[in-house]
């Protein structure tokens, strides 16, 4: 990090990881930074504490369900075969096939309702790991207004006890109960976050000094529709439609006359866009997707292209935060340091001795 930062007018000011110890460590002791912990960790937890077992029961359940209704069907068949004669008994004593299928019929039944009991159970569990993720977000995702840590907290807890709940009533391991623990140690970090990224909001919204009606305006209606699209753009066009229409209903009235920001130049609207967009993106809640793209490039491209060569990849590195271009026309270094950059080859014309020209005509050698 030190070599990576090197040269850079920039400060770290949090960090998005799993709970490694060495990682937690390095943040704070040497970046002094904030740890934001992963949500896709906390949540694989759940899975690997509730999912998996569930889903193992399931299936055995599904099988044995399966059988005695084979077993049944089977017996069904030998009386629909012997036909209706009945066979001879003692007296007083019914029928055993009568008294084997309405044994068959019930068992079929029972293991019936317990696939369906632990497959309801499976997916109340999977809906309260979804409920978490939605939780935890910077602004409601349905409402459009900020969200404060202690709310967001109790909402995790509440969908952990769920899942404890259920976890318990399947009488699911030891291990598996400790995962959940080990899930709910990581929320009061996870409120942390959100506290730090509010407080690092108004940090900076109170240097940009505003008037109280546009600070007011940038907090609770520009920032949160920034971060709806932002939201939005990692969704499906039809399942990020919500977001960005509710996003637009935030920002329109701002802008219209007698709102917020109506008075203020084309110019100071543009630059209060741009510090929203960026105090939207603060909250990190993952680096999962990094890692995996990561990980994938590194199995299946990196070897296949040549892309092993450490020069190689740096070089092509370079090229992409300082050449390529979005379809707005910037770069990542643009993006990144928030001005243009100097020309990428004009820098490589300077740094490189450029060989002589050759002699004309060229000597040969003689034998």
């Amino acid at each position: 990090m030190e070599q990576a930062l090197a040269g850079l007018n920039c400060q770290v000011i949090q960090s998005t990881s799993d709970e490694a110890p060495g990682l937690l460590a390095y943040v704070e002791h040497h970046l002094g930074a904030h740890h934001s912990p992963d949500l896709f960790h906390v949540q694989y937890e759940l899975v690997k504490a509730v999912c998996g077992p569930l889903a193992t029961k399931q299936r055995a359940a599904a099988k044995a369900a399966t059988e005695a209704q084979e077993r049944l069907e089977h017996v069904q068949g030998q009386l629909q075969g012997a036909g209706d004669t009945p066979a001879k008994r003692g007296p007083g004593r019914p029928p055993k096939a009568t008294a084997s299928l309405e044994q068959l019929a019930q068992e079929a039944q029972a293991a019936s309702q317990k696939f369906e009991r632990i497959s309801a159970q499976r997916e109340q569990v999977t809906q309260s790991i979804r409920r978490l993720g939605q939780a935890y977000h910077f602004v409601n995702l349905e409402r459009g207004v900020r969200r404060n840590g202690p709310l967001i907290a109790a909402d995790i807890r509440a969908q952990m006890d769920s899942i404890r709940i259920v976890a318990q009533h399947e009488g699911l391991s030891q291990a598996c109960v400790e995962r959940i623990a080990k899930a709910e140690r990581v929320v009061p970090k996870m409120q942390a976050t959100i506290e730090f990224v509010s407080g690092y909001v108004r940090q900076q919204v109170r240097q940009l000094e505003l008037t109280p009606p546009v600070s007011y305006a940038l907090h609770a209606h520009l920032i949160p529709a920034c971060y709806l699209e932002r939201v939005a753009q990692t969704r499906t066009v039809s399942g990020g439609e919500p977001l960005r229409a509710l996003a637009e209903r935030l920002r329109t009235p701002l802008f219209e006359p007698g709102g917020a920001l109506a008075e203020l130049s084309e110019m100071q609207q543009g630059q209060l866009n741009q510090h929203a967009k960026e105090l939207a993106e603060v909250f990190q809640r993952s680096s999962s997707h990094v890692e995996g793209r990561n990980g994938y490039l590194s199995l299946r491209n990196h070897q296949l292209r040549g892309l092993d060569h450490p020069r190689k990849r740096a070089c092509l590195t370079a090229i992409h935060n300082f050449f390529l271009t979005r379809s707005d026309g910037t770069t990542a270094a643009e993006r990144f340091f928030g001005q243009k950059p100097r020309s990428m080859f004009a820098a490589i014309l300077a740094s490189v001795e450029i060989p002589p020209a050759p002699l004309s005509p060229p000597q040969r050698a003689m034998g």
